[in-house]
């Protein structure tokens, strides 16, 4: 209601983001789980009960607290006074923050006890999806071809058509508006009001067909008696989430599982990641078992070939050559080959000194020496490329 030409109604500008708090602290939260994530990752990666998990456990990490601004009490124990000597410059330090002195103790960090305050710090459990998203967004398979692209393709979603009905969660608001005040203008109302049910659009999608390459990946591993519990556990946390990168990432990737002792064998993946063996070591058994699976299933000419060995280099001297023979015939019908080393101590590895020797690009190697190498060899083996380079 109305008197006059007075209005019983106030137009507010109040700035409304001030009032955002919940949501400014949330996403505070949210980024520091984030860097606390990307800080850890070469650490959480290869915490075991992820490993030995089945895909659906959680991890908790360090975050540390995030206290608000304000005027509190000083709890440092030394006294300080606010005047200068007449001669301070802008910069000049007036006041410490209470860090502790040569000969005081600190907040109770490393030996001995401290007598001052620490820093808080509060624990976040962090899903195996979000590892996987912080780690698997700067890998790829290197190299990848397109092979035969009429015969291969995958079915995708593409939203990519406006109609007139559909459901309410895909309006497409600026369209709609847009439909509302061409109506209106040409009625003489330059306004968007009443929006009538003929001006609604709505976004739709067409199920696409688009060429995708096939990849088949051969996960090869040293199961010899040389390979000790620390050795297999490596090798396996780098299949673990080698396999968990192809079928997150990749619709038509296949994994073939080989163990090798002085005999290589096709096993299950199951067996892959939980069974053990011992004997001798000859690496070059398994070189030939993945030539001979290549010949019979996978045509170079119609897939993408990555073999991958893990061993701890342990290998019999005079079998040395033979593994550099095969592994140059490997590297003829493969995109890459890839070798990781489990080494701990810096032992002399018979393997690797034979294949230092090979210049291939196609040639990729990691030693492995601690738990966070598993996700610096991942960095490694699967690095981005240039855009220029792809699908050369």
């Amino acid at each position: 209601m109305s008197k006059g030409n007075e209005k019983n109604f106030v137009i507010s500008q109040e700035d409304w983001s001030l009032h955002r708090k919940g949501h400014d602290d949330q996403k505070r939260h949210q980024d520091k789980v984030q860097e606390a994530i990307k800080n850890n990752l070469p650490d959480l990666i290869t915490e075991e009960n992820i490993v030995m998990s089945n895909g659906r456990e959680v991890v908790k990490i360090p975050i540390r607290s995030l206290d608000e601004y304000k005027i509190r009490y000083n709890y440092d124990k030394n006294k300080h006074v606010g005047q200068g000597d007449g001669e301070s410059q802008v910069g000049d330090v007036i006041a410490r923050d209470g860090s502790p002195s040569p000969g005081q103790s600190g907040p109770g960090k490393g030996q001995g006890a401290g007598d001052q305050a620490g820093e808080d710090y509060y624990e976040a459990e962090v899903s195996l999806m979000e590892l996987e998203e912080a780690l698997f967004k700067e890998l790829e398979l290197p190299n990848l071809k397109q092979k035969e692209r009429d015969q291969n393709v995958v079915e995708d979603i593409e939203f990519n058509d406006i109609r007139k009905t559909g459901l309410m969660g895909n309006i497409d608001k600026k369209r709609t508006m847009m439909a509302a005040y061409k109506r209106n203008a040409m009625s003489g109302k330059p306004s968007f009001h009443p929006i009538f049910q003929e001006d609604l659009k709505f976004k739709t999608w067409n199920e696409t067909v688009k060429p995708d390459s096939k990849a088949v990946v051969l996960a090869m591993m040293d199961t010899s008696g040389s390979m000790g519990v620390w050795e297999k556990y490596m090798a396996r946390s780098f299949f673990f989430w080698m396999t968990r990168f192809l079928r997150t990432k990749y619709e038509t990737v296949e994994i073939e599982f080989i163990a090798h002792h002085t005999e290589a064998k096709v096993v299950s993946e199951e067996d892959f990641f939980s069974k053990g063996e011992s004997g001798g070591t000859i690496c070059s058994s398994v070189y030939r078992k993945a030539l001979e699976l290549i010949d019979d299933k996978y045509n170079p000419s119609r897939f993408n070939i990555y073999p991958f060995h893990f061993s701890d280099g342990d290998n019999l001297t005079s079998d040395n050559a033979r593994c550099v023979k095969l592994v140059s015939e490997l590297m003829k019908v493969s995109n890459m080959f890839g070798y990781g080393e489990v080494n701990q101590y810096n032992r002399h590895s018979t393997l690797m000194s034979a294949y230092k020797n090979i210049s291939d690009e196609k040639f990729r190697y990691y030693i492995l020496k601690q738990k966070a190498d598993v996700f610096h060899s991942m960095k490694n083996f699967f690095k981005k490329e240039d855009e220029n380079k792809k699908y050369a």
